[in-house]
């Protein structure tokens, strides 16, 4: 016949087998104390192995496992949490400083992830130094627009769908390319005495006064997903597509500011300087250092055949001719394609 080890060596009474870990560890119901689950263990245990020996060594050891293991999910505050939960337990809800919501409780609440996997997801961010939210998104727990919306809802503000709208194209216009791409931000409209900017995140200060000066309004932000900014940016902003906003800063006397006054050019007769690297787009920045490369592999057979042109006729190798020519040459072209091509 075999032996109720629960009731027999721990004196638990009848009920469900086999216990929860709180009457496993003969703890009063979500006990929290880890001082206070790791001495009950360690009596426990040295009590169960007093049978290790005998005929019932088989029984001794599942329930051993047993113990460890039901106190490592109770000294672990993670699983711990999601364990009382599925007893029943209710926490406090927790709340951002400004007394709203964190974004992975609403998507916890929403079951589009488990408190198991929360927990990964922040492991892995302290480890790569990723934003919570991008580490959701990276390890493919959570699709970017959902994620997008919690931290919307997090933080308050509205989130907007870029594919169900159209951008002003004199907001858009009056806003360059570069500061743009360089802040992962969209300018929209202007609603109601406000600019309305879709973005990744809260955009900072600094870029807030810039557009507030460009159009004399307060700016209003919208989360949209990473993904969306940045394909609508490309979009809206492809290369020819705009003119290029100069702007020319001049003091204001009356009122000790600067003021900022834009206005578009179109394309002037003389070549402008080649735009740096992180101007470009994605595409256009590849094809440059593809384009870069050729020229400096070309730089070899240049200085290849300089050499043979300076060389003294049937003097082999010159030393004082073809070190200087193979050094300079692919020099300052490896220099040239370096700034242009490479160079953020």
């Amino acid at each position: 016949m075999a032996i109720d080890v629960y009731r027999e060596w721990l004196g638990i009474p009848e009920g469900p087998r086999p216990p929860d870990h709180y009457q496993l560890l003969r703890l009063v119901q979500f006990e929290d104390a880890a001082d206070k689950i790791r001495a009950n263990y360690k009596k426990l245990n040295a009590h169960v192995r007093k049978y290790a020996s005998g005929q019932y060594s088989v029984e001794s050891q599942d329930l051993l496992n047993e113990l460890a293991k039901a106190m490592l999910c109770l000294v672990d505050v993670e699983r711990k949490r999601e364990y009382d939960k599925g007893l029943g337990r209710e926490f406090e809800e927790e709340r951002t400083p400004s007394g709203r919501r964190p974004m992975e409780s609403l998507l916890v609440e929403q079951q589009l992830i488990s408190e198991g996997q929360l927990k990964e997801a922040r492991d892995y961010a302290d480890r790569s130094g990723l934003s919570l939210r991008d580490a959701l998104v990276q390890m493919k727990m959570v699709e970017p627009a959902a994620a997008a919306q919690a931290y919307a809802e997090e933080l308050g503000i509205p989130y907007l769908d870029l594919t169900d709208l159209l951008p002003d194209d004199d907001v858009l216009d009056r806003v360059p390319r570069k500061l743009v791409k360089q802040h992962s931000f969209l300018p929209l409209f202007v609603d109601q005495d406000r600019l309305i900017i879709a973005a990744i995140d809260l955009i900072d200060h600094e870029i807030e006064d810039d557009l507030r000066m460009r159009f004399d309004v307060p700016v209003r932000c919208v989360l949209a997903a990473p993904f969306a900014i940045n394909q609508a940016i490309s979009k809206y902003y492809a290369p020819g597509l705009r003119n290029e906003v100069v702007e020319e800063v001049k003091p204001n006397s009356t009122k000790g500011a600067t003021a900022k006054k834009a206005a578009t050019t179109t394309a002037a007769p003389k070549a402008a300087a080649p735009r740096r690297a992180s101007a470009l787009s994605p595409e256009e920045r590849k094809q440059r250092q593809q384009l870069g490369m050729i020229g400096f592999c070309w730089s070899f057979v240049l200085a290849y055949g300089l050499n043979w042109l300076l060389s003294p006729a049937n003097a082999g190798f010159s030393f004082k001719i073809t070190l200087p020519v193979f050094v300079i040459v692919p020099g300052l072209t490896g220099i040239y394609v370096w700034q242009t091509c490479f160079k953020k």
